[in-house]
C-alpha cells in the first residue's frame, strides 16, 4: 500500500454517544471524538448523512491504483473498513443523532463503556494521511501479546512478543521451561 489522503468532512459538532453511561473521564459538555462501527461498505455513507446532520466526522482513506488487464483505475477506500469517527458532545441529543443515521452500528465501547478516542490520535492519522508517505497498515499487538511472524524465512514462527520497539520476540519451549529471544526487524506479525 502506499499513500493515501485523509478525508475530513467537517460540519458543526453536535452528537453523541449510546444509550450506555458516559465516560466519567470525559467531560460531558465538551465535544470528543469517538469511533462509530458502520454497515460493510457504508463507510462513506455514513459520513455523508452526518454531515448533512451538522456533525464534524473524519473517514480516513486509502487510495489505491488498481491494474486490470484492460483498464487502470484509481479507488479511494475506508483506511478502517467499517469505521469512522465523529466529533460530539455526550448529550443524550447528540448521541440519538449519530445511532439514527442509516448504516451506524454503534459506538465503539469497551467493558459497555463509550471510549473517547484521544484528539492526538486523530491528529496524528491526520498528520500521516496528508504527508501521503508510504506505509503499511499492520495488526494491533502489544508487549505479552501471542504472535506469529507473516513472510519471510522466519513465516509461521509464533511467540510472545518482548519489546514492541526493540522488536524482539520471545520463543518459548514450555515443557522445558526454556526461552529464546531472536530480533523480528522487518518482518510482519500478526496475533496467534
Amino acid at each position: 500500500m502506499s499513500g493515501s489522503y485523509g478525508a475530513s468532512i467537517t460540519g458543526v459538532a453536535r452528537s453523541t454517544l449510546t444509550n450506555q453511561q458516559p465516560n466519567p473521564a470525559v467531560e460531558p459538555s465538551l465535544p470528543h471524538w469517538f469511533a462509530v462501527q458502520t454497515r460493510y461498505r457504508f463507510e462513506k455513507k455514513v459520513a455523508a448523512e452526518l454531515t448533512r446532520k451538522n456533525c464534524e466526522v473524519y473517514l480516513p482513506t486509502l487510495t489505491e491504483h488498481h491494474t486490470w488487464s484492460d483498464r487502470q483505475k484509481v479507488v479511494t477506500t475506508p483506511l478502517f473498513p467499517g469505521y469512522a469517527f465523529v466529533h460530539i458532545d455526550q448529550s443524550r441529543n447528540a448521541r440519538q443523532a449519530v445511532l439514527q443515521t442509516a448504516g451506524v452500528i454503534g459506538f465503539v465501547s469497551f467493558g459497555g463503556v463509550v471510549a473517547a478516542v484521544p484528539p492526538k490520535q486523530i491528529e496524528d492519522l491526520k498528520l500521516l494521511l496528508q504527508q501521503k508517505g508510504r506505509f503499511s497498515l499492520h495488526p494491533f499487538v502489544k508487549t505479552g501479546q501471542r504472535v506469529r511472524i507473516r513472510g519471510g524465512s522466519l513465516h509461521g514462527l509464533e511467540g510472545v512478543l518482548l519489546h514492541h520497539e526493540g522488536e524482539k520476540l520471545v520463543i518459548s519451549i514450555e515443557s522445558i521451561q526454556r526461552s529464546l529471544a531472536i530480533e523480528i526487524k522487518g518482518y510482519e506479525l500478526e496475533l496467534a
